[in-house]
């Protein structure tokens, strides 16, 4: 499947460029005769589907997208295209999302970072995380793995939050930039355990791993994928998994709820739309992301990568996605967080 890279441009006119490209896909299917509407929503897909994945390419939810849409173009004989188009958290692709043509042909990759975190930690956006898209269905769980530095002495949960409460100020955790569930995770540790600990943001988790690797800084939770490796080899320690439950691909490893009850981060992915794809191509698509999501082929290869397949219905991921920006707007406001 051929990667498209392009770059997303948010431009000093995006308000005045919007209005025209709603009006132009207010004048797509919802100008076609009620006949011709009909039959482009029930026949969906019967062309090439675009697919905006939000991160960069070679990433966890570049490759879980790829194995999604991979399953999609077997299932509906169409193509899904995935085109990265990364920036600002995952910002820049979701405004390109919300400004596509309303008819099912551009969807893209939902997250709780744009979906659930940008609205309490941005002061403005180019988007509205409530109204501007239409949900499709959840798409995977991905839990963040805990792991410290082999030098720290420290080698469970309970002995990690003694030696910060006994330590404050002398260690630091990184995360692959503020507002990502990596940051969160860390400043739910810090608000849960009391600790003072000092949070160093990364342009992602691979430099976030080279600075733990090397000492200068001793904790890192970032989603199981990024560490595992380290993990494994042994170059890194693990201590825990922040889902609700244990992870298939790390059994042994208690997760943090076990040990810190009510302590759960989970980042998470689903399939949306601009608002207005019509009510039945999102049925339809929905039908088949169900079929995707639930075949064992898919199901085992997002099991490698420590996610979870997660299908839901239309109405259960929009609401979900509410919950989750109410659930984490105290904790953001609480870091002190903010994005002007």
């Amino acid at each position: 499947m051929k990667t498209l890279l392009q770059q997303a441009d948010v431009a000093s006119g995006r308000l005045m460029r919007r209005e025209l490209l709603t009006a132009a896909a207010g004048a797509g299917v919802a100008g076609l005769p009620l006949q011709a509407r009909a039959q482009a929503s029930s026949d969906w897909p019967n062309q090439t589907v675009r697919y905006i994945n939000i991160f960069p390419p070679g990433g966890a939810t570049d490759i879980l997208s790829r194995f999604y849409c991979a399953k999609m173009t077997e299932l509906t004989g169409q193509q899904f295209v995935v085109e990265n188009r990364s920036g600002s958290g995952g910002n820049v692709g979701v405004d390109a999302i919300a400004k596509s043509r309303p008819d099912g042909y551009t969807i893209g990759l939902g997250s709780i970072a744009p979906h659930a975190i940008a609205p309490t930690l941005y002061a403005t956006l180019p988007f509205n995380a409530a109204q501007d898209f239409t949900f499709i269905s959840g798409l995977w769980q991905l839990p963040n793995l805990l792991v410290v530095n082999n030098d720290l002495p420290a080698r469970s949960v309970p002995e990690l939050t003694a030696l910060l409460r006994a330590n404050p100020g002398k260690f630091a955790y990184g995360s692959s930039g503020i507002g990502t569930t990596p940051h969160l995770s860390g400043e739910l540790l810090k608000q849960m355990t009391g600790a003072d600990i000092l949070h160093v943001p990364y342009r992602g988790g691979a430099p976030a791993l080279l600075d733990l690797l090397a000492g200068r800084v001793q904790i890192i939770m970032d989603n199981i994928p990024g560490l595992l490796p380290a993990a494994r080899e042994g170059r890194v320690r693990p201590l825990a998994v922040t889902g609700p439950q244990r992870s298939p691909v790390v059994p042994d490893l208690p997760t943090m709820s076990e040990l810190l009850p009510g302590f759960e981060i989970t980042s998470w992915g689903a399939v949306c739309g601009p608002v207005g794809v019509p009510r039945a191509v999102v049925e339809r698509h929905s039908a088949y992301a169900r079929r995707a999501l639930e075949s064992p082929d898919l199901v085992r290869s997002f099991q490698e990568l420590g996610a979870t397949s997660w299908w839901t219905t239309p109405e259960e991921i929009t609401a979900f996605r509410a919950r989750e920006e109410a659930r984490l707007a105290p904790l953001i406001r609480a870091s002190g967080a903010r994005v002007e």
